[in-house]
């Protein structure tokens, strides 16, 4: 029975490996995506949005023209406004190629680099988001392998504390043993960084339990929004053999504004087909909201409202689906959150990683054991019972 229950043991530890690594890179990938705006600007001096004038920052319509001038058969997809550090980023196609996109200097107007693809900022979400797995019918097989983490942290988050006696003594008396041997010294340091981190456990486990339940959702045809209807046929103006002009963008920012007075636009996605809407969205006085917790769907053809958001119009779970980022990814205070993110997103990967480590030696014991254990009751049961056990390893 002892050695059954050993072997149950090393096939259980065994069998958690592939969730360690996925976890660890899990980990590690997040990390990198709350940075991945100021990797971006470390890496590229083009996506640098510098300033030496101190001037302010044009109006959207006067960058879109900018690239309506470097690229005069673009047609405009979308707008994206980031740090103030960074440019603003405008996505467009063009008879050449369907996906380019133009890093626009917000202070001088200046279009400094034309490129295709995506961008590292959008590399590192998804590959943290969803592993890179395809998207087929509203939902992704790695999205769901990285919401099923979260249970992972809450259960590490509940089990951790139980294990670790009186763990609030590493609040105020850490311990690192150096003179123990490793497996003592990886022990302190897993379960120290394990307290220090219970606030973090919590955000990242209740936010991505937000997400494995939105993965669901979406899987289920249920969003937290419905999207406008589209524009009316009757709307949309007849000419002859022309096609029909919209509004200016400019336009649809300023009725987005009348809908929203406080929004600070960081998003415009220009309608995709004749019933389709300018989209506007961005941030505004809430704290903890994202940037399209303010947004409006605005008519190409006159100008109307035709769907608004607000923090003070939502739902229980609207408003979870709009503060989930900025707590997950640190966004909500500027640079100076995201760098303590950052730091106990290391801090994570790194006890992943220690954990990992101490699995590994307590496994590789457990093995020795059974392996002695075998090989003892071999030898106590004679020669013959030696063969069957070397007939059986072979």
């Amino acid at each position: 029975m002892r050695l059954n229950r050993r072997l149950w043991l090393l096939v259980h530890g065994w069998l958690s490996l592939p969730i360690w690594l996925l976890f660890c890179f899990i980990c590690l990938t997040g990390t990198l995506a709350v940075m991945s705006h100021e990797i971006t600007w470390l890496a590229n001096p083009e996506a640098r949005a510098l300033n030496p004038g101190d001037a302010p920052a044009k109006p959207i319509p006067e960058l879109v023209e900018a690239v309506r001038r470097e690229v005069p058969d673009a047609e405009i997809a979308r707008v994206m406004t980031l740090e103030p550090y960074l440019i603003t980023a405008i996505k467009f196609s063009s008879p050449d190629s369907p996906h380019n996109l133009a890093y626009v200097n917000q202070y001088t107007g200046a279009v400094q680099e034309l490129g295709s693809g995506i961008t590292f900022i959008e590399f590192m979400r998804s590959l943290h988001g969803w592993l890179l797995f395809p998207w087929q019918n509203s939902y992704s097989i790695g999205y769901y392998l990285v919401g099923a983490m979260s249970l992972v942290v809450l259960g590490a988050l509940i089990t951790g504390p139980v294990i670790y006696k009186r763990f609030w003594r590493a609040l105020t008396q850490p311990r690192v043993r150096t003179d123990r041997g490793s497996r003592a010294f990886l022990g302190d340091l897993h379960r120290l960084g394990g307290v220090w981190s219970l606030w973090f456990l919590l955000v990242m486990g209740l936010t991505g339990l937000w997400y494995l339940t939105q993965g669901i959702l979406w899987h289920n045809g249920i969003s937290a929004w419905e999207r406008p209807e589209p524009v009316a046929l009757a709307d949309v103006p007849k000419t002859d053999h022309q096609p029909p002009e919209h509004i200016s963008v400019a336009r649809a920012l300023a009725a987005a504004r009348q809908a929203h007075p406080g929004i600070e636009p960081t998003w415009v996605a220009f309608p995709e087909h004749n019933r389709g809407h300018f989209d506007v969205a961005g941030s505004g006085p809430g704290f903890l909201y994202d940037d399209f917790a303010y947004r409006a769907f605005i008519s190409p053809w006159t100008g109307t409202v035709a769907q608004s958001r607000q923090p003070a119009g939502m739902g229980p779970m609207q408003t979870i689906a709009h503060i989930a980022d900025p707590l997950h990814y640190g966004t909500l205070g500027g640079l100076w959150t995201k760098i303590v993110w950052f730091v106990f997103g290391l801090l994570l990967t790194g006890m992943s990683i220690t954990g990992f480590l101490i699995w590994t030696r307590r496994t590789a014991v457990a093995t020795r054991d059974v392996s002695k254990d075998r090989t003892r009751r071999g030898s106590e049961a004679g020669p013959t019972a030696s063969m069957d056990l070397e007939d059986a390893r072979t």
